[in-house]
């Protein structure tokens, strides 16, 4: 268990932390999240440590998320429903600390980066994609929500770009990451590991970090493959995307005979009908909340899927029986109303302590 994640430091003053669960594409649990929470206070008030890199063992991915399987096991005791609790807790609290951390930190987004795995690294300074990287919130695959303070960051995104990222829960690669705000630089993963070579073998110590950093990632780094997708779908996406319900979404989706509109509404009645409406309204009260604000909704929302059916019914269909087939409660957009909506943004656990 001890060595799920790996802290290592170079002569020079650069510090590591390797996600060590490649079999399970690195995938966070408590475990996991304890001692980096830990390590990053720690190395905060070192002078000898100059700047941090986030990367993830093997080939396949940085990190795939949290631990689905774990979070399933809520339901199953009072005790696992804490455990799942305290998860979310440690998971936040790693991923603001990364958004406030003084020193310059690396994320490598290199292979699969999705859901805990972004919230690991949007707040890094310095992220970097290659041509290997598979970029998701796909939270909505399972009848959950994007929470690690996404909706702070998709709303960063151009446009209405986020709101199809988190809705759809789409798949995309390095320049449309570059594109979202997910990321700053792109080298190709050979390139990526010389870099990495390089910054633990230089001596930190003897430089000005940031500036020696910037030039450093600038000689490794080379221009992406191809262009932006996203980009060129960004005014379809904003005509549909800035709409405040998803059954506006739907219908201006469904009077638009493009190729682009037509999968895509497929692709949105494919998902849970309460995840879609809660994701939405989460994303549209963010607009103007601080990320503390944010993580603090993201809490909230997430202690309340633990008592959702169709979550444990998304992760049953995707994760344990993979059947892809999921039984929703609320089968229909209009099954899930505004006053079942209203609920998942209440703290039911401080009501209850009162």
């Amino acid at each position: 268990m001890e060595n799920e994640v790996i802290f290592s430091v170079s002569h020079g003053g650069a510090a590591i932390i390797t996600l060590n669960r490649p079999k399970a594409l690195n995938s966070l649990s408590t475990e996991m999240l304890k001692p980096i929470g830990e390590k990053l206070k720690e190395w905060e008030a070192n002078d000898q440590i100059h700047l941090i890199i986030l990367r993830g063992a093997g080939e396949k991915g940085f990190c795939a998320g949290g631990d689905i399987k774990t979070l399933y096991k809520a339901r199953s005791s009072q005790e696992a429903f804490k455990n799942a609790e305290v998860f979310f807790e440690e998971e936040y609290l790693v991923d603001m600390a990364i958004y406030h951390y003084p020193k310059p930190i690396i994320a490598c987004l290199d292979s699969i980066v999705m859901g805990g795995g972004i919230g690991l690294t949007y707040g890094a300074t310095h992220r970097i994609v290659t041509e290997r990287t598979k970029w998701a919130m796909p939270e909505m695959n399972i009848g959950f929500f994007p929470d690690v303070g996404a909706a702070y960051f998709l709303n960063k995104a151009p446009g209405f770009v986020g709101y199809y990222l988190a809705l759809t829960a789409s798949v995309i690669q390095a320049a449309d990451v570059l594109f979202a705000n997910g990321a700053d630089s792109y080298m190709t993963s050979d390139n990526l590991q010389k870099f990495l070579a390089r910054v633990e073998q230089m001596d930190w110590h003897a430089q000005e970090t940031n500036i020696a950093l910037n030039q450093l990632i600038e000689t490794y780094s080379s221009k992406t493959l191809g262009n932006s997708e996203l980009a060129s779908l960004q005014n379809e996406i904003n005509q549909h995307f800035s709409k405040y319900t998803v059954e506006e979404i739907i219908e201006s989706l469904d009077n638009n005979s493009s190729k682009f509109s037509h999968e895509t509404k497929q692709l949105l009645l494919s998902k849970s009908p309460s995840s879609l409406k809660i994701t939405l309204k989460q994303l549209l009260d963010a607009r103007d909340k601080t990320l503390e604000e944010c993580f603090a909704t993201d809490l909230i929302l997430a202690k309340n899927f633990l008592n959702h059916e169709d979550f444990f019914e998304g992760v049953r269909s995707v994760v344990i029986d993979k059947d892809r087939n999921p039984q929703y409660t609320f089968k229909t957009l209009a099954d899930f109303t505004d006053e079942d909506m209203e609920k998942f943004f209440q703290d039911i656990s401080a009501t209850v302590k009162k």
